[in-house]
């Protein structure tokens, strides 16, 4: 077995459609997890790296101690973590394009609103007591922000507060408790963190290897590899219309002077309409695939 600083240490939230997903962008980097029931750890088979399954607020704290080198968090959460605790003990290394969500200034139906000069004397009862002061502060509005772990969107029916800051996702939550989102706070979604603590040269050289795979995985996602034809009056028209992509791979066809093979990884997704715009441009045999993997 190896020792305990040869591998990393992943900490990521214990359950919950956070957990699901950090653990799906494990899986697709490559990384084969060990289920255990009720576990509080999952050892990695193919990889020297073990989870570690926490609260969502304690993985900035796992990270910044050190006791994780990496981290996959709410950036809702990190924010909060880090106005309260000063910052320090990590960095930020990927946003990770999941987990997307809003945190919201919501007030009952009847209450009007008018921008943040209407929160001016209210009280806001809210799970993200240091992100809603830093919202008032650089309003320049003066509040009472009432902390509550839970069951905020009651706080207005109970007399409580007058308005909530809450996450937003479909707002359904809201409107079944007779209120509307107002103002948005902070748009949120999940980050991959890293401790700034010293660590092992083997943990090290894990680190970099898991980052290019998560970096491989998240360019990906909204890529495609598209293949055609073109004539060579038609090149700088059809690379002008490739969506997202750069330095596109030419070569002459074998046989047909003066057309060219184009290949190119497209960043951005590629619709009907500009398959049509290349086709229109003079592009033929226009094929697009998925990528699979890609290593940066």
């Amino acid at each position: 077995m190896l020792a305990d600083r040869d591998r990393l240490h992943i900490a990521i939230q214990k359950s919950g459609r956070l957990s699901d997903l950090s653990r799906g962008l494990l899986k697709d980097a490559g990384l084969r997890i060990q289920e255990g029931k009720n576990a509080l750890t999952a050892r990695v088979e193919n990889f020297a790296a073990d989870l570690m399954f926490v609260r969502d607020d304690d993985i900035p704290t796992f990270v910044a101690d050190g006791a994780c080198e990496f981290g996959i968090v709410g950036g809702n959460v990190l924010d909060e973590f880090t106005l309260g605790a000063g910052g320090g003990g990590f960095e930020t290394v990927a946003k990770l394009g999941f987990g997307r969500c809003s945190l919201r200034i919501a007030a009952p139906e009847a209450t009007p609103y008018q921008g943040p000069r209407s929160l001016a004397g209210a009280r806001i009862a809210t799970s993200y007591p240091n992100i809603v002061r830093r919202f008032l502060a650089d309003a320049g509005v003066e509040a009472t922000v009432v902390t509550m772990n839970g069951a905020v969107e009651l706080a207005p029916r109970l007399q409580i507060a007058g308005f909530i800051c809450d996450l937003v996702s479909t707002g359904a939550t809201l409107e079944a408790n007779g209120l509307r989102a107002v103002e948005t706070v902070l748009d949120s979604e999940a980050v991959l963190i890293r401790t700034t603590r010293p660590i092992a040269p083997a943990q090290a050289d894990l680190g970099e290897r898991l980052l290019s795979r998560i970096e491989g995985v998240l360019a990906t996602r909204d890529s495609k590899y598209i293949m055609m034809n073109a004539p060579g009056e038609a090149l700088k028209r059809i690379t002008a219309i490739l969506p997202g992509a750069e330095a596109p791979t030419i070569v002459p066809l074998h046989g047909r002077p003066g057309h060219f093979a184009v290949h190119a990884v497209c960043q951005e997704s590629v619709f009907w309409e500009t398959l049509q715009k290349l086709k229109d441009a003079g592009a033929s045999a226009i094929l697009v695939v998925p990528i699979e993997k890609m290593m940066l």
